[in-house]
């Protein structure tokens, strides 16, 4: 794989830097390898997500106007280390207390729960709340098994603008835990990332078939299936959402009069072309079953490097998140006027 980067061993270091760049004076570097607000008022509860590197523009372009106030950066595909999320909660710590969310993988749970340990040690309370948004990757029953995936983007929007009035932590993290409840989404990989440091694909695909349930760090499918057009293909995985809010009973069914946010990814390699062409049909489903789509957010966010693949995200809303959904954000990876 052509990469344009110099020392393959340097990429996440060198890429902050630059998004630090990106953020034109609003963001800065703190420690080792985090980025955090200029701003963050006093007495706030203070938002941290997190995560590897090669995902960008997420997760550490998240930070922002009604977004998070910082983020830990990992290695390519790495969880960040406990030093680095310790650095990070205590750069945007502002007596509050410090919120973590961020994607539900092994390594991240174990490196933030230490840090979480490390930052308890100085007085700083932590809660933690874990995106569990993958349908695929277990049943209903067992949700909070599931890994974190693209709706991680309007969920960190509206846990964002959740923590600008919050009045306590334990606020803001009812409120993250139900913009989370009420996230699902499923992807699809047609061909593989790689990682910078080896230059190798994450996994082989057959040309005629397509990983339905890929993980964003370049896990393959939980199964394949057949190739096929964007608008048979649409169908079949926003019926995989449907189907997971009807039989999960710890939230209500989609129905016939509610309103949703759709999310249209792509993994990277996927084109907005091919991205414009399945909303188009995404929201003819959504009509067909009743559903208003209330806001819309299409293109590629949540990355695996060169991976071809596009993911659906839908966020049941009611009074309380379409409030978290209105105000303006502005960051790196999305910003909505």
């Amino acid at each position: 794989m052509k990469k344009l980067i110099n020392d393959p061993l340097k990429v996440a270091d060198e890429l902050l830097e630059g998004l630090v760049e990106a953020y034109d004076g609003q963001c800065l570097k703190v420690g080792s390898r985090s980025i955090v607000k200029k701003e963050i008022a006093e007495n706030k509860v203070a938002l941290l997500v997190g995560g590897g590197s090669g995902h960008e523009p997420i997760y550490h372009g998240l930070v922002g106007t009604n977004f998070a106030d910082g983020a830990a950066c990992g290695d390519i595909f790495a969880a960040p280390s406990p030093d680095i999320v310790l650095e990070a909660t205590q750069a945007v710590n502002r007596g509050r207390g410090v919120l973590y969310l961020y994607g539900n993988y092994a390594g991240d749970v174990m490196n933030f729960d230490i840090g979480a340990e490390l930052a308890e040690e100085e007085g700083i309370n932590v809660r933690t709340v874990l995106i569990c948004d993958d349908v695929c990757s277990a049943p209903p029953t067992e949700k909070n098994a599931r890994r974190g995936i693209a709706g991680l983007v309007p969920i960190v929007k509206m846990v964002g603008a959740a923590s600008q009035h919050a009045q306590s932590l334990e606020q803001l993290e009812a409120a993250a835990r139900k913009v989370v409840l009420h996230t699902r989404s499923v992807g699809v990989s047609m061909s593989p990332g790689s990682i910078p440091a080896t230059g190798k694909p994450t996994f082989e695909i057959d040309e005629k078939l397509i990983g339905l349930g890929m993980g964003i760090h370049g896990e393959q499918g939980v199964c394949e299936i057949p190739m096929t057009t964007a608008d048979e293909l649409t169908p079949q995985m926003l019926d995989l959402i449907f189907r997971d809010f009807e039989e999960d009973t710890d939230v209500d069914n989609l129905v016939k009069g509610d309103e949703a946010l759709l999310f249209v990814n792509s993994l990277g390699a996927t084109t907005m072309m091919e991205c414009l062409i399945c909303l188009r049909k995404a929201k003819q489903c959504l009509v067909e079953h009743g559903i208003s789509v209330y806001g819309t957010i299409v293109g590629p966010l949540v990355t695996c490097q060169e991976m071809s693949g596009i993911s659906f995200s839908i966020t049941k809303l009611d009074d309380e998140l379409k409030g978290y959904w209105d105000p303006p954000c502005q960051s790196v990876c999305y910003t909505k006027l």
